[in-house]
C-alpha cells in the first residue's frame, strides 16, 4: 500500500485560463505542478475544481505526463450538478477515483486500452466513464 500525502493548495496559474472558454489548459496545469515538485514524491496528482481542456478536445477529465510523475484531475464534469441533476456523492467519488487511476496509469507509461472494462479505456463522456471499470486489465499491449 502506498502512502498518500495531501499537499498544500496551489492556485491555478492565471495564464492557464483560456478566458473565451472559461477552462484551464491541462498542459499548463501540469507545468504548474512541476514548478511545485516534491522531490521525494513518487507521483503528484493535482486536483482542480475548475473545468479543463486540451487542444482538440472540448474538455478533459484529467491529463498526465506519459511517462512522468505528474497528473491533474478536473472535478466539475464528474458531478451530476454539472448537468443540472441532483448530486450523487457516491457516483462522484467513483468517477474521481477512476479518473485518478487512469491518469496515474499514464504516468506509468500505460496507453489507452480498447477493453471497455479497463480503467485505461478512454472515456469521452461521464456515461462512458461510468461504464468503464475501476481496475487495470492484464492486456500486454497496455504497457509500451
Amino acid at each position: 500500500m502506498a502512502e498518500v500525502t495531501i499537499g498544500r493548495e496551489i492556485p491555478p496559474p492565471a495564464a492557464a485560463l483560456t478566458e473565451a472558454r472559461q477552462q484551464y489548459r491541462g498542459s499548463a496545469l501540469l507545468a504548474e505542478l512541476r514548478r511545485h515538485d516534491v522531490a521525494d514524491a513518487d507521483r503528484i496528482v493535482g486536483i482542480i475544481d475548475d473545468d479543463a481542456y486540451a487542444p482538440g478536445l472540448n474538455f478533459i477529465f484529467g491529463q498526465a505526463m506519459n511517462p512522468g510523475r505528474f497528473a491533474v484531475v478536473a472535478l466539475p464534469r464528474l458531478r451530476e450538478s454539472f448537468r443540472g441533476r441532483p448530486e450523487d456523492l457516491v457516483r462522484f467519488r467513483e468517477r474521481a477515483i477512476k479518473v485518478t487511476a487512469h491518469e496515474l496509469g499514464h504516468t506509468f507509461k500505460l496507453a489507452h486500452c480498447s477493453e471497455t472494462t479497463c480503467v485505461m479505456h478512454f472515456a469521452s463522456s461521464v456515461g462512458e466513464l461510468d461504464r468503464s471499470g475501476s481496475q487495470y486489465c492484464s492486456r500486454e499491449q497496455l504497457v509500451r
